[in-house]
């Protein structure tokens, strides 16, 4: 990926050439690819709402412990992909396969999907990408059963979490706000 600076433009594709993917067996290898390379989210291996049964793991284990999850066939994400590279992830699967996401949440409910990770290259922000998964998560969740899709986004402004997502960008989706998961994350919900 062509490196940019700080105050250049982010790089322009056209959004019909992507196609986004489920992470599967079959398709570990480019979400792996993805997240070893340099400035992906590698220490995080996307483990950090998932139970991991510690509070503290190292990479190396993080990154087990997806792949486990993937080899197991559970839903963990999807990827998008360009000319045959993997450029981006966005983390939905079924609520349950997270960890408490809310202070509110109601375990009772069912078919409930979350959004709550996405990463998209810094040479590539701005240029629509996160929209761009944003929708295909929707259409992947609601494809796989969701009756509800619950994402945990902040405001613009937000300091933190900003890999959650903004706010408006669901709000544009029809995304309805039933209250706040701490003081930046609000709930935000899309019913099928």
């Amino acid at each position: 990926m062509p490196k940019r600076s700080r105050g250049s433009s982010p790089e322009k594709f056209d959004l019909a050439n992507i196609r986004f993917t489920e992470v599967t067996l079959a398709t570990r290898g480019r979400f792996e690819t993805l997240f070893e390379q340099p400035g992906a989210p590698k220490y995080c291996w996307c483990m950090a709402w998932r139970h991991s049964g510690r509070e503290h793991i190292q990479n190396d284990e993080k990154k087990r412990q997806m792949m486990t999850l993937i080899d197991a066939g559970t839903p963990v994400g999807i990827l998008a992909e360009i000319d045959g590279k993997t450029i981006a992830w966005c983390s939905v699967a079924p609520r349950e396969t997270y960890r408490k996401l809310s202070k509110r949440q109601d375990d009772s409910e069912t078919g409930v999907w979350s959004i709550v990770c996405f990463y998209v290259p810094r040479a590539l922000r701005g240029g629509g990408l996160a929209s761009a998964l944003l929708d295909a998560a929707i259409d992947h969740a609601f494809a796989k059963g969701a009756r509800i899709i619950e994402a945990y986004p902040v405001a613009e402004a937000s300091p933190s979490y900003r890999f959650m997502g903004f706010r408006d960008m669901f709000a544009s989706r029809g995304f309805h706000e039933p209250g706040m998961a701490g003081s930046r994350r609000h709930v935000m919900r899309l019913e099928h």
